[in-house]
């Protein structure tokens, strides 16, 4: 008596009888379960990582690769993030994304998912299904720069893992608060004047830090809020100025925070003078060099230089103490 195994579309073989499989046209030259794969051969097979574990008894096949929709595989699995850009909101957080996935051991997430600010609610299994295909060398990285001024974010991200590395681009604050505006105003030109909504009085000084451009530069008050859960070796901070200068001494130090090998150099970048930007040189997975939209680089909105002045000293006590916690004097005065 002859038994039948048939595979489902994951290509578990599934026992109907003996082992034996389904091959080719069956009987009056029709075929037989045309949709079916060929069994995989007996064996114990460890499950792919963050996959659920089976109910079945055997151990599961192999599980075989995707196809995307241009026909090429996709290789790997997808994880949650190792590493994460949780800020600061026109730091230069797009840049370093950008220049990061250069490297052939990153894979990320080109949106921001806004997941530990917005999308907690949807849950990990949502946030997992968001991200790309990594192999076990690879590192899984997002970017969402609102979640350093997220009170909540923290515990989050450490209750998905306590391992998380987290990179935090900083940036002059009153530089930062400008070019916060000046997007602002690109959207909604009829919104008050910098100064008016810097101030609740200028004569008195009274700075008005209830403005979120204002109060995300006082980067040293929400960096205690981290500092609840992480210690301070896992988190990195990129000067968005030298970002600007030296792309490649700081990616270097990314590479480096990331444990990953020194692959983005100085000739991967060109600097672009209409921009005032550094830019990605073309390689050969891409026949043009590559820089950031339109968005970024943008001419200031001009401010009194008095008013600058004045943000200068009240930011001047935020940023020795940011100085004095980080270790790093980031030259901003």
């Amino acid at each position: 008596m002859s038994l039948l195994c048939c595979c489902d579309d994951l290509g578990q073989s599934r026992l109907l009888g003996a082992p034996r499989c389904l091959r080719g046209p069956g009987a009056g030259g029709q075929k037989l379960l045309p949709k079916s794969r060929p069994c995989d051969p007996p064996g114990p097979t460890p499950s792919a990582p963050g996959a659920p574990s089976s109910p079945a008894a055997a151990a599961p096949a192999p599980r075989l690769p995707a196809a995307n929709h241009s026909g090429s595989a996709r290789l790997g699995t997808k994880r949650l993030p190792q590493a994460l850009i949780v800020g600061v909101k026109k730091g230069g957080t797009r840049a370093v994304l950008e220049f990061i996935r250069v490297h052939p051991d990153v894979r990320a997430l080109g949106t921001e998912p806004h997941f530990f600010d917005r999308n907690y609610g949807r849950g990990l299994d949502w946030y997992r299904s968001l991200m790309p295909r990594t192999l076990e060398s690879q590192i899984t990285l997002e970017k969402t720069p609102s979640y350093f001024v997220t009170q909540e974010a923290p515990r989050r991200i450490f209750n998905m893992s306590r391992d998380t590395k987290l990179i935090v681009v900083v940036r002059n604050p009153v530089t930062r608060a400008i070019s916060d505006y000046t997007q602002t105003l690109s959207k909604k030109p009829d919104i008050p004047t910098f100064e008016g909504l810097s101030f609740r009085n200028r004569t008195l000084g009274q700075v008005d830090v209830s403005w979120n451009a204002i109060r995300i530069g006082m980067y040293v008050l929400h960096l205690e809020s981290w500092l609840r859960y992480f210690p301070l070796a896992q988190i990195h901070f990129v000067s968005g100025e030298r970002l600007i200068t030296d792309p490649a001494g700081e990616m270097g130090r990314v590479q480096d925070f990331l444990g990953i090998k020194r692959f983005i150099t100085d000739k991967h970048f060109y600097f672009n003078k209409t921009k005032g930007f550094p830019c990605l040189r073309k390689t050969e997975s891409s026949l043009l060099p590559r820089c950031l939209g339109k968005s970024k680089g943008r001419t200031h909105v001009q401010i009194d230089p008095e008013v600058i002045d004045q943000l200068r000293e009240f930011y001047r006590p935020y940023n020795i103490k940011f100085y004095e916690t980080v270790g790093q004097d980031f030259r901003w005065e």
